[in-house]
């Protein structure tokens, strides 16, 4: 379904980004994948040339860009790049993201920049630099990888801050959803559970993967959000919700410890 369509993901080199991009190469998608981490993390797994080699390997044409998001000109450079290697874009996916769990007065201010410049900015000026391109496709998409909107003051209270980042790009998804109705789909995809992830590793620590689901149920989620035609728009979408209504019974297959008690992910009372 997604042959010859061309998907600029953000944050693709690991994680939830590259699990989005792998399914879609499985197709024969194109991937520009636009991460910042062009030489090997000291600590976390893969870079942008090892994720092309895995999306190559899939079926998939990939073009490694080297974009932190923070970077306006980096993000419009990749932009031009894709376009002139692909012939345009049909599929935004705004994953890149940093996360603080930490209280007002813990939170360094430079975290603080840090999270609303990839969360709310890096979201913001991504969708600004593809929606030319995108109101070309003949299907096109922007998905944000971002909560539905829950204003129960106890997911503000532990970490306001990052809160304030991921509703950022919830925003986005609620603003330009309407702005582009009838043009550009836009939509929100958040798990239900926590998701195994480097980052998630890094949060929870020892053991906290049993209690996780693999990046893969995101991927089957964004794929089914993907290949819906583009009056499907402005929805909020739970990975689990969604794939129950596509007729997925088996929730196992995705879980990192079968059976395990599995944590609910954040700002889902």
């Amino acid at each position: 379904k997604l042959a010859g369509c061309t998907l600029f993901i953000t944050g693709a080199s690991r994680g939830i980004g590259k699990a989005i991009a792998l399914k879609a190469a499985k197709d024969g998608a194109n991937i520009v994948i636009a991460a910042k981490t062009a030489e090997p993390h000291p600590t976390l797994p893969g870079t942008i040339y090892t994720a092309a080699e895995e999306i190559e390997a899939a079926g998939g044409k990939a073009l490694p860009c080297i974009v932190n998001v923070r970077e306006e000109q980096q993000i419009i450079s990749a932009v031009e790049k894709a376009v002139k290697t692909f012939g345009g874009i049909d599929i935004l996916v705004n994953n890149a993201s940093a996360i603080s769990l930490t209280g007002t007065l813990e939170t360094a201010t430079k975290k603080v920049n840090l999270m609303m410049d990839v969360n709310v900015r890096g979201t913001y000026l991504t969708s600004k630099a593809c929606l030319p391109h995108l109101r070309k496709s003949k299907n096109p998409h922007i998905l944000n990888l971002s909560p539905p909107m829950n204003l129960n003051p106890m997911w503000f209270k532990n970490h306001c801050a990052y809160t304030i980042s991921k509703y950022g790009m919830s925003m986005c998804v609620l603003g330009m959803a309407e702005e582009f109705r009838g043009e550009v789909a836009v939509n929100a995809l958040w798990p239900k559970t926590a998701i195994h992830t480097a980052a998630m590793d890094m949060l929870g620590g020892a053991g906290i993967e049993k209690q996780c689901r693999k990046t893969d149920i995101l991927a089957d989620a964004a794929y089914c959000i993907l290949t819906k035609p583009k009056t499907f728009t402005g929805n909020f979408i739970i990975d689990e919700v969604l794939l129950r209504e596509e007729g997925v019974k088996d929730f196992d297959v995705y879980a990192i410890a079968p059976g395990h008690p599995l944590m609910p992910d954040f700002f889902l009372d």
